[in-house]
Parts: structure tokens; sequence; C-alpha cells
């Protein structure tokens, strides 16, 4: 896909003409917007229906690149080429890729290239999956969600890829009640001057290193996909911060405010601007959690990244690997 890319002799190397880009995509014609399904930090989601293939229906994120005179970067495309890579693993716990195009006549408007991403369609996010939730789930179901949820993160992080922004609005719900990750990969595809700011990671569900200001990896995902985990148990948020500073008062709340050795050097916010805090007692807070689960949700959210579980080391954590669950 790069190197159809370059093709044109006009393009720097590390550039993409636009006569390039209709080459690679199809138009979006194929496809009938229905309604929009939601909006986010990287574009527009909209429930469409595929007239080339009877009708199924899909959902559509739009997308804008910046564009220069000369075309788009080639990093953009790779990414495109790796979510297409991807799709071809049919992961159970990954949304799947079904077509990528262009927006046709709107392409050169505002030096602005449209896509569209075309995904399975899925009927819920786990945010609403909760809130209709008749009551506690099982553990059971609790268990297997938790599973999907660590699985499809392995998956990404293997590809070396970081999802940035789990949450339960980015996690849908099949009508079996199997857990697909969305929205991975889109944050570094289509904005790459955009920084970890406020939009990347969710208040309640961002980690201490991106409220810090710190360098961050694979760990953000870890500790996000924690939170999410202790609101399977509970149905609500474990973390609800107002701002930054807000959300570091109750990360620390929880954890009991870390020792000064652990503090990061390179942090925004010196460690005296907290009170210290003892640690609370997470199954006091969730009493319904099995004892295992507990300790797995322990285990991610921990505040040095790297003393937090992997997600493999998840995967593999007596919650999952010893039957029955009592």
């Amino acid at each position: 896909m790069s190197s159809s890319g370059s093709s044109s002799s006009q393009s720097p190397p590390n550039m993409a003409s636009i006569s390039d880009v209709s080459a690679l995509f199809q138009t979006a014609k194929k496809y009938e917007e229905l309604n929009v399904i939601g909006t986010g930090a990287y574009g527009t989601v909209y429930k469409a229906r595929d007239l080339h293939n009877g009708g199924q229906i899909v959902a559509m994120k739009k997308v804008k690149v910046a564009l220069t005179e000369d075309g788009i970067p080639l990093s953009t495309l790779r990414e495109i080429a790796l979510l297409r890579q991807l799709e071809a693993y049919r992961h159970p716990n990954i949304v799947r890729l079904l077509d990528v195009c262009h927006g046709g006549q709107s392409m050169e408007r505002d030096h602005q290239l449209v896509l569209f991403l075309v995904f399975e369609h899925v009927e819920q996010d786990l945010d609403s999956y909760l809130k209709r939730a008749p009551g506690p789930l099982s553990e059971n179901r609790i268990r297997n969600m938790s599973y999907d949820i660590l699985s499809g993160v392995d998956f990404l992080h293997s590809h070396r890829i970081v999802h940035r922004d789990l949450k339960p609005h980015n996690l849908l719900v099949t009508s079996s009640g199997r857990v697909k990750l969305a929205d991975f990969g889109l944050a570094k595809t289509y904005d790459t001057e955009m920084k970890l700011t406020s939009v990347v990671v969710t208040l309640w569900y961002r980690p201490p290193e991106v409220l810090l200001g710190v360098p961050y990896n694979t760990a953000v995902d870890v500790w996000s996909s924690g939170c999410v985990l202790a609101q399977l148990h509970s149905r609500a948020p474990l973390l609800q911060g107002g701002c930054d500073s807000e959300q570091l008062h109750c990360i620390f709340r929880l954890l009991g405010r870390p020792a000064r050795h652990e503090w990061p050097e390179s942090a925004a916010i010196p460690v005296d601007s907290f009170p210290d805090y003892p640690p609370r007692d997470l199954a006091a807070l969730l009493p319904r959690a099995h004892p295992q689960a507990l300790r797995l949700i322990q285990g991610m959210l921990v505040f040095d990244p790297a003393k937090r579980l992997t997600a493999l080391d998840c995967l593999e954590h007596p919650y999952f690997t010893e039957e029955p669950l009592t």
C-alpha cells in the first residue's frame, strides 16, 4: 500500500498525492448514511446501509486527514494498511474493519482528505449495556467479558498498537454478550500532531502517568481496562474526577499517595501537592467481586506503569485459569 502511495513523481517520498489516494480507495457512494450513531474526538460515526451487499447495516466512521499541497503523509496510509492487516486475523474481540473508502467530491475541500472506515455494526456499547442491565451481572458473565476485553488489548499490544482510549463507549457488546474493542489506532492514525491531551483517554479511565504528563506506553491500556473491569462489578465508574487534578486525588484516595521515590522526575506536579492518603480496601468498594477478580484489578491499577500487569499477564491470571468460580 505504501509503495503505491509514493508513485507520484512530484510528491516527496514521505507523501502521497490525491490521485494516488483515489486509486487506493473506493468512493463512499456504495453506502447510504442512515443516521448519526455518535461523535468523538476523531470523527463522526454513522449507521449506514451497504448498497452493494444486500443492504447490510454497517458503521461508518468519517475522519479527516490534513493535506499539504503535495498530499498526505505515507504514515497515514501505513496505519490504514495495518488496520487492514489486523482484519485478516478476524480476532473475535476486535470490531471488524470491512472497508476503507474516500469521500468523493469533498476530498479536496479545506485541504482535508475525508476517509470513511467501514466497520461491522454492533447494536450497543458497554456503557449502554450496563445501564440497561436489570441487576448485577453474574460473576461468570463478568469474567467472560473481562477476558474478552483483555484478549483484545493483548492482540493490539502484540501488534504494537496502543489503544489509548479504552472506556465503555469504545467497547461494543454483541447480541451474544461478547465484547469487541472499537476505535483502536485511530488517534495515532488520523492526527499524528495530536499530543496526549484530555481528549485521549476519557478522564475517569485515564492513568496517572497521563495525568502527570510523563511518557506512556502500552500500560495505559491496562490501567483503563482495570477501571472498566471494576465497573463491570459495580456498574458505576470506579474513579470519577471532574478535572485532571481531581482525578489524581481520586486515584490516590484509592491507592494511597505514592512514595516519593516512585514519583516521576518529569511529572508536571510535585508529590507534595497531594495529601498523604492511605490506601483503601478495594473489596469495600466492590463487595460483590470474587477475591481473584480483586487481585487482578489491583495488579492492573498500579501507580508505576512498569509494575503493572501486562495484558498477557492478566490473561494468565488465576481469575481466568482457576475453575470454577465460587
